[in-house]
């Protein structure tokens, strides 16, 4: 079969009902946004290599999906957007003293390998808090993450809240190399806690710091693990990170919003350029987080513009799977559709203007005398209409309710009038 027929590997068509709900789930998502004064922006899909580059730690270079343009520039599909959001903040709010909140959607490109029908492309959608450095900003991103789950209709989730600074003073004092920090780093990704303590053990870490990492596994839960998190943390930074999440707490807790949140003080973040809190949202029904966000107070730095930031990116794809197993039915545009001849044609272009004009979503189409009411009927059901309105030549409609199976005939005047 020939390639043009078929899509590369880690991209797919979405079409018909999947795509609506898409665009459906995204509206919703937005709206929430829009509630809490953030306003949208549009970042290129492409942007110079060097937005994405390693020092930005957005993703490695062989993640990457390079290109050059006709002189020579090395160009590169975004992995992430908010680097793209970050170089655009810089430059366009330069001279801005207050907050500025930016929401966006795109599509992102991760050239990684293929396994379990993980995409090499997806949707996110998300919101920048730039220009403010408080336990209010924290809390607001993350109250938000709260609202936008809720909104979409999901009722088990849960959102997971740690400290970069934590882990960071945790590696700072085993005193390791880049090598080893990132073995270690992977290793509680994967929480393979037992090949931390082994690896510890043979780098002649103190004692009191393995001690500190072997009781990461527990310091996952309720509130009441932040206490003993005081208790582990090596130094005065790693203090005031777990300080900071109890007074995001407290604010959560205004927002209503703490019946969804679970602290993990192992995290350490998807990104490298994560600098404070960190935070993920699961749910059933999907193998990943549907929610990734954190603090990163020095990305903007690296444009030129020296402010704190906050963020997070809802992963739709990832969201969208979570909902159809959860079996959360999306609300989306309802399809009506009129099938008339030619004897009924000019009443079914009345028919159809009167209910565009109610907005309403109609549907024509032409057929033979001799086809059957049936086919038509299946043909709305793979569109997933609403509704069969069925033109006869006796100015009659049979009405066909697809989703409850109720029919009735009324006249052509009574529905155009």
């Amino acid at each position: 079969m020939e390639q043009k027929l078929h899509t590369p590997e880690g991209v797919r068509d979405i079409y018909n009902r999947e795509c609506e709900t898409k665009l459906a789930l995204q509206k919703k998502l937005s709206t929430v946004l829009h509630l809490y004064g953030y306003q949208d922006i549009q970042t290129p899909t492409f942007e110079y290599y060097d937005v994405f580059r390693k020092e930005i730690g957005s993703a490695t270079t062989r993640e990457l999906y390079k290109f050059f343009d006709r002189d020579g520039n090395i160009l590169a599909l975004r992995p992430d957007i908010t680097p793209s959001v970050a170089r655009a903040a810089a430059t366009l709010f330069e001279d801005e003293d207050f907050p500025v909140r930016l929401c966006y959607a795109g599509n992102t490109f991760t050239n990684h390998s293929s396994y379990q029908g993980r995409l090499k492309e997806n949707t996110q959608l998300g919101a920048e808090l730039i220009g403010l450095d408080s336990i209010e900003a924290d809390a607001e991103l993350v109250a938000m993450v709260a609202d936008s789950l809720k909104k979409v209709g999901l009722k088990e989730f849960q959102i997971s809240l740690g400290h970069a600074d934590f882990i960071q003073s945790l590696l700072d004092a085993a005193e390791l190399d880049e090598e080893q920090i990132a073995e270690v780093r992977t290793l509680i990704t994967n929480r393979n806690f037992f090949g931390v303590d082994e690896l510890l053990e043979g780098c002649r870490v103190k004692k009191n710091v393995r001690s500190a990492f072997h009781l990461l596994p527990e310091l996952t839960g309720g509130e009441e693990i932040l206490e003993q998190a005081l208790k582990a943390a090596p130094d005065a930074r790693a203090r005031r990170a777990v300080s900071r999440l109890q007074q995001i707490y407290r604010l959560l807790k205004m927002y209503g919003a703490v019946d969804h949140i679970t602290f993990d003080m192992s995290m350490s973040g998807t990104y490298g350029y994560y600098t404070g809190i960190i935070f993920r949202a699961y749910t059933y029904g999907t193998g990943d987080a549907v929610v990734r966000g954190g603090r990163y107070d020095h990305l903007l730095e690296k444009f030129g513009k020296r402010t704190p930031s906050i963020g997070f990116a809802v992963i739709l794809d990832e969201l969208m799977s979570a909902l159809r197993r959860q079996k959360v039915q999306i609300r989306t545009i309802q399809r009506n559709l009129v099938v008339y001849t030619e004897a009924t044609e000019e009443d079914a272009i009345r028919l159809a203007c009167t209910f565009r004009d109610k907005g309403r979503n109609i549907e024509l189409i032409k057929r033979e005398i001799e086809e059957e009411r049936e086919q038509y009927e299946d043909y709305a059901r793979r569109r997933s209409a609403a509704a069969l309105l069925y033109l006869r030549d006796d100015q009659k409609i049979e009405m066909v309710n697809l989703i409850s199976g109720e029919e009735r005939v009324v006249s052509v005047l009574e529905k155009t009038d």
